[in-house]
């Protein structure tokens, strides 16, 4: 095989003969897989290759301390027929889901409507609601508890002075999953400014056309801004219930699944299993189920998307 490179003697030069041979087609493509290569190599390294070794494991009878031993479907079949707590669990998560991201994606929407207006100092109002999105984990938590505390939190304080007994919030099995819910709303401002992108994002003109044609307010809202910012709705849709299907860190500092297992949320149970129990060979089955859930809820929210999401030259397409 000839050198790859060649010393030029005459012109002192260093000529790389079989690149210098490639197309300049080939040599972006060559440059792109090089620049894209710590990527390709992070995600083998560090998602895929522990995914697949989960779902080996999943398979097994691991715990942690012995070695791992083939066992076929058994966790999958104990999972679904056999463990009342997933179904639990599943259920608690699926309640939070519905109520959570129907809550943050409408509040969020219209506090990015309220955002949207030309007042003085906007712009302060808008990094006054976006501050506490960056607040999260174990001290959001803690600071939770104190507001949810039945007896000297700030929520109960407040209804007290306007006559009404607050419940006792995370305390009680009735209240719990309301208050995780309301909880939710802290982190409506990252999906705020999502939403004001949107809304700043839609042409003026089309609202000109509509006051043109007699169009009001509402009219306006229904007929201009919902479908222009469907997108986006659709975006902050799928995002929010990914991210409700995986909480943990605040059932876990401020109820760890109780009372009654009325908050035990799924990824909560899964760690239960993985780092309490010893299950690992089990917990990496849950976490494939999961997994499956999440994937079938989005499919089902990108199947019914062509019936309210309305995408800008479709038509002309």
């Amino acid at each position: 095989m000839r050198s790859i490179v060649a010393v030029s003697a005459a012109k002192g030069t260093i000529a790389w003969r079989p690149f210098a041979r490639l197309s300049m087609r080939r040599r972006e493509t060559l440059a792109f897989y090089a620049f894209l290569s710590p990527w390709i190599v992070g995600f083998v390294v560090l998602t895929a290759g522990p995914m697949l070794a989960s779902l080996a494991l999943s398979l097994t009878r691991y715990q942690i301390i012995s070695p791992p031993k083939f066992i076929g479907l058994d966790n999958y079949a104990t999972m679904l027929f056999g463990d009342p707590l997933v179904w639990q669990s599943l259920r608690v998560t699926a309640l939070y889901a519905l109520g959570s991201v129907f809550l943050t994606v409408i509040c969020a929407f219209v506090v990015a409507m309220l955002m949207n207006q030309r007042i003085f100092g906007i712009d302060l109002f808008r990094t006054i609601y976006y501050l506490p999105s960056s607040i999260s984990g174990v001290p959001l938590a803690i600071l939770w508890m104190s507001i949810f505390n039945p007896e000297f939190g700030i929520l109960n304080v407040g209804l007290g002075l306007l006559g009404i007994q607050g419940p006792d919030w995370i305390w009680s099995p009735v209240w719990v999953l309301p208050a995780f819910i309301i909880m939710s709303l802290w982190n409506i401002g990252g999906m705020m400014i999502i939403f004001l992108a949107g809304l700043q994002g839609v042409p003026q003109h089309l609202y000109e056309a509509s006051e043109l044609d007699g169009a009001g307010p509402l009219t306006k809202f229904r007929h201009v801004t919902l479908p222009m910012v469907s997108p986006v709705v659709l975006f902050n849709v799928v995002m929010s219930v990914i991210a409700a299907f995986q909480v943990f860190t605040n059932a876990f500092v401020m109820t760890n699944g109780g009372p009654g297992n009325a908050s035990l949320f799924y990824v909560l149970y899964l760690y239960r299993n993985a780092f309490q129990y010893g299950g690992m060979g089990y917990a990496c089955a849950l976490a494939w189920l999961l997994l499956v859930i999440t994937l079938a809820l989005v499919l089902i929210i990108f199947r019914s998307s062509p019936y309210w999401v309305y995408y800008e030259g479709e038509l002309a397409g």
